[in-house]
Formats: C-alpha cells, structure tokens, sequence
C-alpha cells in the first residue's frame, strides 16, 4: 500500500472547512455499523485515523450526529458534511473521514469492523476484519503496528543524503 505524500489536504463538500494533515495514517478502515451507513449513505464509512497533533482545520466545527460521552463527531455547520470523530479513550487520534481528503489514491481500508451489521453484497479489501469493535488498547496498538508495515515507503532521492 503507497504511503501518502505529506502534508495531506481535504475540506468538506462546501470548502467552509479546511484540514491540514502532517504525519501519515495510523490506520485506515472500513466501518460496516449502521450508524456508519446511515451517516455515510452508503454500505460503510471509510476512516483514516491520524495522530491527533498532526490533524489541524481551518473553519467552524460543530458537535452532531449520534454522539456521546465516549465519541464525538463533528461536522461542518455550513454543508452537514461529517469531517472527524474523537474517542474519549483515544485522545492522542483523530478519525477523519476519508472522504474528506483531496487525494485518496494511497487510502485502502486495512480494517473492516463492524462486519456483524454488513450488508451481504459489501465487499472492502481490508486484511483484517472484526465482527465488532477491537476492544483493547493492545489489539488497537497491534493493529496499527501491522498497518505500518504495509505502508511503501517512499525511495530517498540519493542527491539528498548525507554522504560519509
């Protein structure tokens, strides 16, 4: 799977909202919920999750959707379109919807959860697939180890290395 080329850029149907992304995703997934379909539209929602401190936005965010104390979603209050969702348990990540993102060439999703609401004709290239949630600390820091590993690096351009 190519890494993307940073920074990444995206902004929200209208252009009200603005992000700006320096690091590379953590993790990339598919989510099958039904939440997900009926915010979505569609058969799953695609997510890339980002180190929090790497995700910026530019514009006016409002809380919405079927949020609560553990997850909140936000959106834009211009165009309604979902941007990104913080976990209380997770406040070092942001899943930012990937649609959202000007270039999404590199984004496949690596986990598919949620598979116990699918629809039978669904079908996501993820590697991994859980019928819920990954529920532990572990499993999520496993998952994204694995996701690292797949991610191409880009060749360094040999004109711009140190030489000894």
């Amino acid at each position: 799977m190519p890494q993307p080329d940073l920074p990444l850029e995206g902004s929200c149907l209208c252009g009200s909202v603005q992000i700006h992304i320096t690091a590379p995703p953590l993790l990339t997934l598919a989510c099958h919920c039904r939440d997900c379909q009926k915010l979505s539209a569609s058969a799953y929602s695609l997510t890339a999750m980002f180190p929090a401190d790497a995700v910026t936005t530019d514009g006016k965010l409002v809380l919405g959707g079927r949020h609560s104390e553990q997850r909140q979603h936000y959106y834009c209050p211009t165009c309604m379109s979902f941007v990104l969702s913080r976990l209380k348990g997770a406040p070092n990540r942001v899943n930012l919807r990937a649609s959202v993102l000007d270039d999404l060439s590199w984004f496949a999703p690596h986990v598919e959860i949620m598979t116990e609401e699918k629809q039978p004709w669904a079908t996501v290239p993820a590697a991994r697939s859980y019928d819920r949630f990954p529920t532990t600390a572990e499993e999520m820091s496993a998952l994204m180890d694995d996701y690292a590993q797949t991610m191409v690096r880009p060749i360094a351009d040999p004109k711009t290395q140190n030489r000894a």
